[in-house]
């Protein structure tokens, strides 16, 4: 009996460690092309710029964006709206150099992020998704990750930036209450809040939203958006919303159809001159309404 199941085992064992040797042999598409950190233009007041960019996966021949160019500002807010499918995500995955442009190029103080080790590029960026992730520990280590020296004052400081001090302050252990694996113990609108304050916390140049607000009602939102403007005004902000109301103070917002960038501007210019954002502005007022 043990023979048979040695028999039986050994070919699931042979798959398998073919599985893993194939692992540990994969290299990666993206590298560091840069062992040392390069040298950046730190008096530019252009954060971020997109020039010519167009991207496509490696299993399409469709672009998944065609020809963007913009320019984040420091102390400006950069928004990016469009229906689903536009490519908006994609977006935030070239900026954090998840992929790579497939043509064009996107740049950070003046140097292409291709020619930027990645630790270097992600150490400008904070980078909050739609799907808020928390790590198992406490709240006050979550807050920590991207900035280890980070003060109880500097927390909870982020915190009330992140409209997320109320439910924080009325839990028994505060920052040192337990966060479960994902937040499993936190509603969709607290993980939200509390991924917000641990960006905040780690003051970097350049803080991207990926529809990270979704979760919230209308009042939060405002609170937040307003309180942001004040805390990040020596930053670059790049929001990607689906809820107009949450751009629409934006200093610069990009209209997205298709994977092709239709239009830009205010709200008020886009309202005027770009059917596409007038409909989606539109659906969501009668909705509200």
């Amino acid at each position: 009996m043990m023979a048979q199941m040695v028999i039986l085992t050994l070919p699931r064992a042979l798959e398998c460690s073919n599985r893993i040797k194939e692992v540990i042999n994969y290299k990666p598409s993206i590298e560091n092309k840069s062992l040392g950190n390069v040298k950046e233009n730190t008096n530019t007041e252009d954060v971020l710029s997109f020039k010519d960019v167009s991207f496509h996966f490696s299993d399409s021949h469709e672009d998944a964006l065609k020809d963007l160019n913009f320019i984040c500002k420091k102390g400006q807010t950069t928004a990016i709206v469009g229906g689903t499918g536009s490519g908006k995500s994609t977006i935030a995955s070239l900026i954090m150099r998840f992929n790579d442009v497939t043509s064009g190029a996107v740049s950070l103080n003046g140097i292409d992020v291709r020619n930027m080790p990645q630790e270097q590029l992600r150490s400008h960026i904070s980078f909050v998704q739609q799907r808020a992730w928390l790590f198992s520990g406490t709240i006050a280590k979550n807050l920590r990750y991207g900035n280890p020296k980070a003060s109880d004052e500097d927390l909870y400081h982020a915190l009330s930036i992140a409209q997320s001090d109320s439910f924080v302050l009325a839990l028994p252990d505060k920052i040192n209450s337990f966060v479960a694996q994902g937040g499993t113990n936190f509603s969709g609108g607290q993980k939200q809040r509390l991924s917000i304050a641990r960006a905040l916390v780690k003051k970097p140049e350049l803080y991207i939203f990926d529809d990270s607000f979704s979760a919230l009602d209308f009042k939060t939102d405002s609170q937040l958006r307003k309180a942001l403007k004040n805390e990040t005004k020596d930053s670059a902000l790049v929001i990607i919303a689906q809820r107009i109301s949450t751009i629409i103070h934006a200093d610069n917002i990009i209209v997205l159809d298709k994977g092709e960038q239709v239009a830009q501007g205010t709200h008020d210019e886009l309202l005027a001159i770009c059917p596409i954002y007038k409909e989606i502005y539109d659906s969501q007022t009668k909705e509200i309404n």
